[in-house]
């Protein structure tokens, strides 16, 4: 069974984690394979499968149905969309009803979303009775590129972002890229920014790659998405495999972050995170530049490539 969703992943790559790695599955039309990788990688009869209550209507019911039917019993918990349920008190609120529910050390848990999913139900798996698996199905391109890989987790606290967490590996990750054909162009976004982050501080190529593909062909081509998703998946897990803890190496992956969590913040989280990093990046290598420590002119190439992607010349907070 297992090797019919290696057949169909457009790419395997294999994450090498203290709990003996995992491997992360890309490529379209994978959100039917969940049960046999759920099966193969973190056997458990009851599930709770965690979504927000938008995707949870679009993806978390389809992969809800197919662990239903491959004979497992679902706990399906859903909490309000957006940065704003990433708190201590939607983790507390999900580890009760997970409670309530009778779920006990032989459950897993599924997240099905995006950022603030894959972090907020990690967490919760991370620290649901000691610990039990989590399966990450991310449905954005933010989500498949950085979030759901690496095994950070946690939630947002009243002093700053994701400063309560734990590092908790997934121990399977499918990205179904088919599924980013029903995102809008503000999440799609979110997702390149990072990846461009990831060509920034690694690779070269990668970075000329994205800076030459539109977003729209992203979005249109779940092969081309594919194809995008597994070099950025790639090039974090040669970094995770190294500092999985983030003692040292690791650090470069949060380039862009210090400046950008801080906009989030000062935005009451009403600012994309994507957005926030595209800033924090800009900003951050033009205070390279000045300290003579980052080559000159990089913040203007930044500029110039993320300038489709996000306002130059304004932070535009949304305030609905």
């Amino acid at each position: 069974m297992i090797k019919g969703v290696h057949e169909a992943a457009y790419a395997t790559i294999e994450v090498a984690a203290a709990s003996g790695g995992y491997k992360v599955f890309v490529g379209p039309a994978l959100l039917a394979s969940v049960p046999v990788v759920v099966a193969t990688y973190a056997p458990a009869r009851r599930l709770a499968v965690i979504s927000d209550d938008r995707v949870g209507l679009i993806h978390g019911e389809t992969v809800v149905k197919a662990l239903r039917d491959a004979g497992h019993d679902i706990t399906f918990l859903t909490f309000p969309e957006g940065e704003a349920s990433k708190t201590r008190k939607f983790w507390s609120i999900l580890t009760d009803q997970m409670l309530e529910a009778g779920l006990g050390r032989d459950c897993a848990v599924v997240a099905v979303g995006g950022g603030v999913t894959t972090d907020l139900a990690g967490f919760v798996a991370a620290t649901f009775l000691r610990g039990v698996p989590v399966i990450q199905v991310p449905t954005t391109t933010l989500a498949m590129v950085d979030a759901s890989v690496g095994g950070k987790t946690g939630v947002n606290v009243r002093n700053g972002k994701n400063l309560v967490g734990a590092f908790h590996a997934p121990s399977a990750v499918i990205a179904d890229t088919e599924v980013l054909g029903t995102l809008d162009s503000r999440f799609l976004a979110e997702g390149i920014v990072e990846a461009i982050k990831h060509g920034v501080i690694l690779d070269e190529e990668h970075f000329l790659g994205i800076a030459n593909t539109t977003q729209e062909l992203i979005l249109a081509d779940p092969k081309e998405s594919a194809k995008f998703v597994t070099a950025s998946v790639r090039l974090k897990s040669q970094v995770v495999a190294r500092d999985e803890f983030e003692r040292g190496l690791r650090h470069i992956l949060n380039f862009g972050h210090t400046v950008g969590h801080a906009l989030e913040a000062a935005a009451d989280y009403r600012l994309g995170h994507g957005r926030a990093v595209a800033f924090g990046m800009i900003a951050e290598a033009r205070i390279g530049e000045r300290l003579g420590i980052t080559e000159p002119k990089t913040s203007e190439c930044l500029t110039d490539v993320l300038a489709e992607l996000v306002d130059r010349t304004a932070l535009e907070v949304e305030t609905s």
